[in-house]
C-alpha cells in the first residue's frame, strides 16, 4: 500500500515538476536558449506573492493573477533586450548571460528578503485530501497537476493550431525569411518568453504554497526542470510532463525504500535515460 500511495503522490509531484519544467522546454523549442536563471525567476515569482499577499492581505490564488502578467511582461522585455543579444550558434553566450541573472535574483532578494525561510498558504486547502481504501490525496497536489495538464494543452493547443502559434514556429524554423514577409521576428521571440516566463510564475507560487522557499532555491528547481525535460525529450511539453512524472515517482518510490536517498535516487534515474537514451522519450519539439 505504501508503494501505491507513493506512486500516487509521484504521479502528482510530476505535475509541479512539468509546470517548472515547461517554460524551459519552450524557450528551448522555440529559440534554442539555455535560461539558468528559470528556477531564481520562479522564486522571484513567489516572493513577489508574498509582498502582495501581506500588502492587501489576499489569497495567494489572487496573487497568482497579478503576479503572472508582470512577469510575463518581464520575460518579454529581457527577451527582446537582452536575451535575443545571445542567441548565436553556441549556447555558451546564453548560458553565461543567464547565469549572471541567477546571481543577481539570488543576491538581491538576500538583501531585500533576507535569507529566512518563507511560505504561502491557502488554509485549509494546503492539507485537505480526499480519501478512500487507505489511501490519500492531497486536494492541492492534485489541483496543480490538473493545472498542469491544462495549461501545457493550453500551450499546446495555441502553438499548433492557432495562426500566431504557426508564426512562432515559422519563426523558430527560418527567422529570416519569415523576416522578408514583414514580421519582426525579435517581437515573436518576446511572445514566447511572456508565455515561458508566465508559466514560470504560475509555478513557483504553486511551489511557495506546497512547501518553503528561500532565495537560494532556484538551483533546486532548475536542476529538476532540467532533468525532466532531458528526460521527456528536449523541446517537447509533452515529453516534459511524462518525464516530469518518471522523475518524481523514482523520487517518491525510492523514498518508501531509501527515505533519506530520496532525491539521489531521481538523479540516479536520470543519470540512467542520459546514458540509455539521451535524446528523451519523445522526439520532436514543441515546434513540430
Amino acid at each position: 500500500m505504501n508503494i501505491i500511495d507513493a506512486l500516487i503522490q509521484g504521479i502528482l509531484l510530476g505535475g509541479q515538476y512539468a509546470l517548472f519544467a515547461a517554460g524551459l522546454s519552450l524557450m528551448f523549442g522555440v529559440m534554442r536558449l539555455v535560461n539558468l536563471a528559470h528556477g531564481d525567476f520562479a522564486v522571484l515569482s513567489a516572493y513577489g506573492a508574498v509582498i502582495i499577499v501581506n500588502a492587501f492581505v489576499i489569497s495567494p490564488l489572487i496573487a497568482v493573477l497579478i503576479v503572472t502578467p508582470i512577469v510575463a511582461a518581464l520575460g518579454y522585455v529581457l527577451q527582446r533586450f537582452l536575451l535575443q543579444r545571445t542567441l548565436e550558434a553556441s549556447p555558451l553566450p546564453s548560458i553565461l548571460v543567464t547565469f549572471g541573472l541567477s546571481i543577481i535574483i539570488q543576491n538581491v532578494l538576500l538583501l531585500t528578503m533576507s535569507a529566512d525561510q518563507r511560505r504561502l498558504t491557502l488554509g485549509p486547502f494546503d492539507t485537505a485530501s480526499i480519501g478512500a481504501g487507505g489511501l490519500h490525496v492531497g486536494l492541492f497536489p492534485l489541483s496543480v497537476f490538473l493545472l498542469a495538464v491544462i495549461l501545457l494543452l493550453a500551450v499546446w493547443w495555441f502553438i499548433q493550431r492557432t495562426p500566431y502559434g504557426r508564426l512562432i514556429r515559422a519563426v523558430s524554423d527560418d527567422p529570416a525569411t519569415v523576416q522578408l514577409s514583414g514580421v519582426n521576428p525579435l517581437r515573436v521571440y518576446g511572445v514566447a518568453a511572456a508565455i515561458a516566463f508566465g508559466l514560470v510564475a504560475v509555478a513557483g507560487i504553486a511551489s511557495g504554497v506546497q512547501t518553503s522557499f528561500n532565495p537560494t532555491a532556484g538551483s533546486s528547481l532548475l536542476l529538476f526542470a532540467f532533468e525532466a525535460v532531458i528526460i521527456g525529450g528536449l523541446g517537447n511539453l509533452w515529453g516534459t510532463l511524462l518525464g516530469a512524472v518518471i522523475l518524481a515517482v523514482a523520487q517518491t518510490v525510492g523514498g518508501v525504500f531509501f527515505p533519506a536517498q530520496q532525491i539521489l535516487i531521481g538523479h540516479l534515474v536520470f543519470l540512467v535515460f542520459l546514458a540509455v537514451r539521451p535524446q528523451g522519450l519523445l522526439k520532436g519539439s514543441v515546434t513540430a
